[in-house]
């Protein structure tokens, strides 16, 4: 609350000004008794009008910062960040770390990038949740705000608030959710680590990457296993923790970025159950920028294995996706007794251990799951498909979504289900999945079945068709209906059987959007993958 006195009559009156997180007109006025030197009649009419003036001056402020967020020309703002990002990218690969510094500064100070940074913050998924403040910038007049507030001098990041999510295995998974403001630093202050991290990055780490995906992760796992003389054996690598254990000393002493503000993101502390805890280790899982210091943290590794195998007379490959990896090799004892105690003392010295219950050795015979896919050779031949796991989980999901919603019109439960089966099957249609496709309908069909016949328990098998299914080339189709402006539509649950299989065409290993002779490729690349995904099964359609 800030305090300010102004003169009416040789009196003073004091103004309290609310915060400006809790509203952005906002004018509470303590008047002390007006002065007698005046009829009153007359005080009171100034005294209004001066007010009317200060609140249609804020107003207008107001007004002003909405219409200047809605009339900023994105594309040139973008642009010349790009532009800025494109020189530390470059000056990374030069290795002239004190200019990459120097650009980095520029970078922050830059209106451009505070805007893109509020952008981001204010106007993604997770905008609507607020952190321990309690405050949102989810009005334009809010966010030109933010970006003129946006300041490196006498910053001080608040602690986070903690929430936590459900893991597959039935155990919770911590968050950090920052406040709005310490958000929008982090993503200004990305947008400069951002070109240092992707030059530096591993080959083959696809996890947390721009352009990258777990499709390019399973293309590079079939090319290094899929030929006669490839690896035989593989590490299923996974690290304990590492979001909540990377040592603070090692980024503080290798990560190029602002020292006080990393400092300030990693001792923030966090507050759980009004409770408030310090951060001695680790960076919070939900913080923007966490995941590149993460990504930062494991660069390198990769040309360390190869290194390695190489010395012993082997062939290796590292295939990463954020803390999850697998390495090939042809040599069970090289992986055993040289990689396995590499990558052991490489992430001891972050603060970092691998998991005793998730690493393990495996032929390619035995098979292996990663990121969802289970890759295994059968009779020579490799086949990358849907994990068993996965599969069932997903089956089990969708069963405990139509017996949650056991009484709900049959249109919206076709609404619930449809984008889980588009998005399954989307993520998995790069591989052997035909059969696995066919399997899950066949399932789906059988619980939808179920559900109708619940709903009418005296009438009959018939009847339940007939009103519940459509019978297309020999194929039962689970459908309803209902009246769209006049005309009847009827809702068609999504044929995942139907969904056709596609080879992934894998990203080039040292493609990144910060380097100017992958530009035109990467335009090319995300066209095409536009372009294959664009079909679409209609939901409703006229009758």
């Amino acid at each position: 609350m800030a305090d300010s006195d102004a003169g009416i009559g040789g009196r003073k009156k004091r103004k309290l000004h609310c915060n400006d997180a809790d509203t952005d007109l906002c004018l509470i006025t303590k008047v002390s008794p007006l002065p007698t030197g005046l009829p009153l009649r007359e005080n009171l009419k100034n005294f209004i009008q001066g007010e009317k003036q200060m609140v249609i001056s804020k107003e207008i402020s107001a007004s002003s910062d909405g219409a200047q967020w809605q009339s900023i020309d994105w594309k040139s703002v973008e642009a010349h960040v790009l532009k800025l990002q494109m020189r530390i990218a470059k000056a990374t690969r030069e290795k002239k770390y004190g200019k990459v510094k120097s650009l980095q500064w520029l970078l922050t100070h830059s209106r451009s990038a505070k805007l893109l940074a509020v952008k981001r913050v204010s106007q993604n998924k997770g905008s609507k949740t607020s952190g321990i403040d309690g405050v949102t910038w989810n009005t334009d007049v809010r966010r030109m705000k933010a970006v003129n507030q946006l300041s490196r001098k006498a910053y001080s990041a608040k602690p986070l608030k903690r929430i936590y999510i459900p893991k597959k295995n039935g155990k919770l998974r911590p968050l950090g959710i920052p406040c709005m403001i310490d958000r929008a630093q982090q993503a200004l202050h990305l947008l400069a680590l951002e070109p240092v991290s992707e030059t530096l990055a591993d080959l083959n780490s696809y996890g947390f990457r721009p352009n990258r995906s777990t499709a390019d992760a399973v293309s590079q796992c079939f090319k290094c296993l899929a030929l006669k003389r490839s690896a035989k054996w593989v590490l299923e690598g996974d690290i304990k923790a590492c979001f909540d254990k990377i040592g603070h000393q090692w980024l503080m002493d290798n990560i190029t970025v602002d020292k006080r503000m990393l400092e300030q993101w990693l001792q923030s502390g966090y507050v759980d159950k009004g409770l408030f805890y310090d951060t001695d280790e680790g960076t919070p899982q939900g913080g923007i920028i966490s995941p590149t210091l993460m990504l930062m943290t494991l660069a390198g590794i990769e040309q360390q294995i190869k290194s390695t195998a190489l010395k012993m007379g082997a062939r290796a490959n590292f295939i990463g996706y954020a803390d999850d990896f697998v390495v090939t090799c042809s040599s069970k004892e090289v992986l055993v007794n040289d990689i396995k105690p590499l990558i052991a003392d490489f992430l001891a010295e972050r603060g970092l251990t691998l998991s005793e219950e998730k690493t393990k050795v495996t032929h390619i015979d035995d098979g292996f799951d990663f990121l969802g896919f289970n890759h295994r050779k059968y009779k020579g031949k490799l086949l990358i498909k849907p994990s068993k796991s996965n599969t069932l989980l997903f089956l089990r999901n969708l069963r405990e979504l139509i017996k949650k919603h056991a009484t709900i019109p049959v249109n919206d439960l076709i609404k619930l289900i449809n984008p889980k089966l588009r998005g399954w099957a989307n993520y998995y249609r790069h591989c052997v999945a035909k059969q696995v496709f066919g399997y899950v309908g066949h399932k789906l069909f059988q619980a939808l079945w179920h559900w109708a016949v619940r709903r009418h328990p005296t009438k009959s098998k018939d009847w339940v068709v007939h009103k519940y299914f459509l019978n297309r080339k020999g194929q039962w189709q689970f459908h309803g209906w209902q009246k769209i402006m006049d005309m009847d539509c009827h809702f068609n649950l999504f044929q995942i059987a139907k969904v056709p299989i596609e080879r992934h065409v894998k990203i080039r290993n040292a493609a990144t959007p910060f380097d100017p002779q992958y530009q035109e490729y990467l335009v090319k690349r995300k066209s095409k993958r536009l372009a294959r995904n664009s079909w679409k099964e209609p939901v409703p359609t006229a009758l």
